[in-house]
């Protein structure tokens, strides 16, 4: 008898507090409203763009810090098509994700770029660990933000992944209808990257003995040894260092696109997880959503888009810029040329 009064009771309570929710529109809200949520003041960008730093909290109740980007002369009664902006790996807001959030305002969107949990302002502890189901949650949380924000047409809210954001947007697109178009700048599959290495050198012998370390190492931190921290660019450079590498080191490690906050330092435990990360295993479920892969010719990364193209229905588009590599299409301005329009092209035709 106890059992049936109390389930009868949550049920009710359950309804009453559905009930009083509903009373408030979330459409009516103003998103300084919202619990957990920040918003501070509007300061000048570019090129007529406004930008206001803005705090809320993911589903796990962390909080993430990003800059959202309104465009020249935006109308506070009008509603506008809205893009969230994913950093490559280690990356902040202040890079390329922010400069790409940057122009896509000044063609006419709110953007939005973030900083990853576990990176940057943004909460999470420990700091630097790579989580895909954190990354791919990051685009999640920002679409909860947008689609309350009284600036945005929340069915009209389209996502840009930035190297490793790219495979993390993809795996996010799949289980977030919220998403109504995918572009992708430099795309990388991290976990392809992590089991195989670039361009699949990577033997399955020497996949399986990281795997043993990981273990081991998890063990020793477990007992109170120092945690084990690796960068994912080399320290020094000398005759063995890719050419793609030195392209990294270029941007990250020089005022081109240097930030204190973005030391691509992480967690050497980290691996185990990205190596279980498929992020195309369910992309042919996005049709009938609308994907761009934009890849640089000569791009280290290009097969990583070539790969989710290959294996996405329709609609779907890939798109090379001549001449330009993976890091060319971050923030120079010959090549980002024709990505920010057939970006632009692109959204506009699938946010309308």
């Amino acid at each position: 008898m106890k059992k049936t009064t109390l389930l009868i009771a949550l049920i009710i309570s359950t309804v009453i507090i559905q009930h009083v929710n509903a009373q408030i529109p979330v459409e009516n809200k103003n998103p300084a409203e919202f619990l957990n949520t920040k918003i501070y003041p509007l300061r000048d960008a570019e090129n007529g763009v406004k930008i206001q730093k803005v705090a809320y909290q993911n589903r796990f109740q962390i909080n993430i810090v990003a800059n959202l980007f309104l465009p020249p002369n935006y109308d506070v009664n009008k509603k506008y098509a809205a893009i969230v902006v994913g950093p490559p790996f280690g990356g902040v807001k202040e890079q390329t994700s922010g400069l790409h959030a940057q122009k896509l305002a000044e063609l006419g969107y709110v953007t939005l770029a973030y900083d990853p949990v576990f990176i940057g302002e943004s909460g999470g502890y420990p700091r630097h660990i790579e989580s895909p189901e954190m990354k791919v949650e990051d685009f999640s949380a920002a679409i909860d933000f947008l689609s309350n924000h009284v600036l945005v047409d929340k069915n009209r809210i389209g996502v840009l992944g930035v190297c490793a954001s790219g495979g993390y947007s993809v795996a996010a697109t799949a289980i977030d209808h919220r998403i109504k178009a995918l572009a992708t700048v430099s795309m990388y599959d991290m976990g392809r990257a992590r089991r195989q290495g670039v361009g699949d050198i990577i033997p399955f012998e020497q996949r399986m003995k990281t795997l043993d370390e990981i273990g081991e190492q998890r063990t020793r931190e477990f007992a109170g040894a120092q945690r084990k921290d690796i960068r994912a660019l080399p320290e020094k450079v000398d005759s063995t260092t890719p050419e793609f590498a030195r392209e990294f080191l270029d941007y990250y490690d020089t005022p081109r696109g240097n930030h204190p906050n973005s030391t691509a330092w992480y967690s050497y435990t980290s691996l185990a997880p990205m190596m279980n990360f498929f992020p195309f295993a369910q992309i042919e479920t996005i049709s009938p959503r609308p994907l761009l892969f934009i890849a640089g010719e000569k791009a280290v990364s290009k097969y990583f888009s070539e790969d989710a193209y290959s294996k996405a229905k329709e609609p779907k588009e890939l798109y090379v810029v001549p001449g330009a590599n993976h890091v060319d299409l971050y923030d120079q301005p010959q090549y980002m040329k024709y990505s920010l329009k057939k970006l632009n092209e692109f959204y506009k035709q699938y946010l309308k």
